[in-house]
């Protein structure tokens, strides 16, 4: 034995790694799986670690500022220091090119608007911008978002639970909403800020046993939770209208399991349409007996393709009085859900198209008036967001950008569970990299610094709030031979706009009890960055 170590040791380190080169050799000719490595032993394992961190490498040393997709490297930029709360700006001008299709341009006015003296923002004229009320005097409880920006659908098991919780704490500070996604009501989304109560067809946290729908249940957690200001239904998402889902048993952990009122370790089926009812009469029954039992508003949220059941849901309404509250129009483009690309690359109309198709068919049954739009889809910029609100919408979702905005890097793994930053994994040594308390701060600063340019862009075309732009006051590069149109000339309808009534002021916001304590604001961040827990 002694002989052997001696010889062992006696080998020197380069004749090891020839030994070791050698039998990879030898089993690359030998296997007939990768014909590459069988071609060429050794040296072709070369072309696969390349290929592993292509992606990489395109993102940090090939792709220039504003070539990657779905958000480039100056969008992440902005999110990144907004959320930092430091300088967002840049300097020497644009480096897009402002000639290509779909560019837009907003018209500024030649006097911007001025806070009077004694407006009730005075102290912060870009602070707080109220949406919409929801439900007004059709719902027991209706519901006017304190905030024009708000947190998207997504769930807890899709992002991880500091994630959540992050977000949650970030809308509380900044008073936006937050949508749970369709995985149930957990723990991390009770961390004060208000919440829209989202389910699909798996109808995850409100299920029986059986699978099916439970109204008892659904009431049951919109009286024993008061900060879920809203119910919204999912029809179909971005990433895949059209197609159910399986969520894998390896993934259903206890804590999971126990909120979606599903088994541990058993792979759960969301089906791709609803069995609480069937076609557009159901629907709108359905929302009628959730908002009759709940007191809520109610919405419904859908990515958009054929148009026949959305004008027979319009006519409806418009006959009946009845129907949903709001409606979230999601863009066909893919999202934070995982799909295959046939389905995010095809399947369903990108945002811009998809809502002026549906608002057209509400507005032709003078129901604009009545229903809360709201935009998903790529809008989390103040010139998408301006753009958003000229077209129609009352408030717009952010996804994607929200999860930057505490440490998301755009590594596209999401549905692999290897999410590097912590974000979109259960993986708990991965999420540990999250610091609650500084992730938190950093969603609410870029809820506010969007809102904050959002509301400058506004005041420099002569507005008070974004809910007053106009057709007429975005225009888009076309690529035609007028070069460039305004938005009504583009989707052929006028956005109706309703006459302003100081929405924008704080007392406008019953909720917040008609003004808000900057003191306190300022109170919560210092503490929550020494990691010290204090009531708001």
């Amino acid at each position: 034995m002694e002989q052997v170590l001696n010889f062992l040791t006696s080998v020197p380190w380069w004749a090891w790694i020839i030994v070791a080169l050698a039998i990879v050799a030898i089993y690359d000719v030998l296997q007939h799986k990768h014909t590459i490595t069988h071609n060429y032993p050794v040296v072709g394992h070369i072309r696969y670690m390349l290929e592993s961190i292509g992606p990489e490498i395109r993102q940090y040393l090939v792709a220039n500022n504003r070539e990657e997709l779905p958000f480039n490297r100056i969008e992440r930029g902005w999110i990144y220091a907004s959320a930092k709360n430091e300088n967002n700006y840049e300097g020497f001008g644009t480096d897009r090119d402002i000639y290509e299709p779909n560019y837009i341009f907003v018209k500024n006015a030649m006097m911007p608007f001025k806070l009077a003296d004694k407006h009730p923002n005075i102290k912060d004229p870009y602070f707080l911008a109220c949406a919409k009320v929801m439900g007004e005097g059709r719902r027991r409880r209706p519901f006017r978002p304190a905030s024009v920006i708000n947190v998207s659908a997504m769930s807890f098991g899709s992002l991880s639970a500091r994630a959540i919780a992050s977000l949650n704490i970030g809308c509380k500070l900044s008073h936006a909403y937050h949508n749970t996604g369709e995985g149930g009501l957990s723990p991390y989304h009770k961390q004060g800020g208000d919440v829209v109560f989202h389910f699909g067809t798996g109808y995850f946290g409100v299920r029986d046993d059986d699978g099916n729908f439970s109204m008892e249940m659904i009431k049951k957690l919109t009286i024993d939770n008061p900060r879920v200001r809203a119910v919204e239904v999912k029809l179909s998402q971005g990433a895949k209208p059209g197609k159910g889902g399986v969520l894998p048993g390896k993934k259903i952990t206890k804590e999971i399991a126990e909120i979606r009122n599903v088994a541990v370790g058993k792979d759960v089926l969301s089906p791709p349409t609803h069995s609480a009812f069937s076609g557009v009469d159901g629907l709108i029954e359905f929302v009628e007996n959730i908002a009759e039992n709940t007191g809520l508003p109610v919405g419904i949220k859908a990515a958009i393709g054929k148009l026949e059941d959305w004008e027979a849901l319009a006519s409806i309404m418009a006959a009946t009085g009845k129907g949903p509250d709001f409606i979230t129009i999601d863009g066909g483009e893919g999202g934070t859900g995982a799909a295959p690309p046939s389905f995010a690359d095809h399947v369903a109309l990108p945002w811009i198209y998809a809502f002026s198709a549906i608002y057209k068919i509400f507005q032709k049954h003078k129901l604009t008036d009545r229903v809360v739009f709201i935009g998903s889809g790529k809008l989390g910029f103040p010139a998408k967001a301006v753009m958003a609100f000229a077209m129609g919408v009352d408030c717009i979702n952010v996804a994607r950008e929200a999860m930057m905005s505490i440490g998301c890097i755009q590594a596209k793994l999401c549905h692999t569970n290897e999410c590097p930053s912590g974000v979109a994994t259960q993986s708990q040594w991965k999420q540990r990299g999250i610091d609650v308390d500084t992730k938190s701060i950093r969603a609410h600063y870029y809820f506010k610094n969007f809102r904050k340019e959002l509301l400058e862009m506004t005041h420099a075309a002569g507005y008070e709030h974004p809910s007053q732009f106009t057709m007429d006051d975005v225009e888009m590069a076309t690529g035609d031979k007028d070069m460039i149109n305004d938005l009504s000339e583009i989707f052929k309808y006028e956005k109706e706009v309703v006459p302003f009534t100081d929405v924008n002021t704080l007392q406008s916001c019953p909720h917040l009890g008609g003004e808000y304590n900057y003191k306190e604001e300022k109170k919560v961040v210092k503490a929550a960055k020494k990691n010290e827990e204090v009531r708001y």
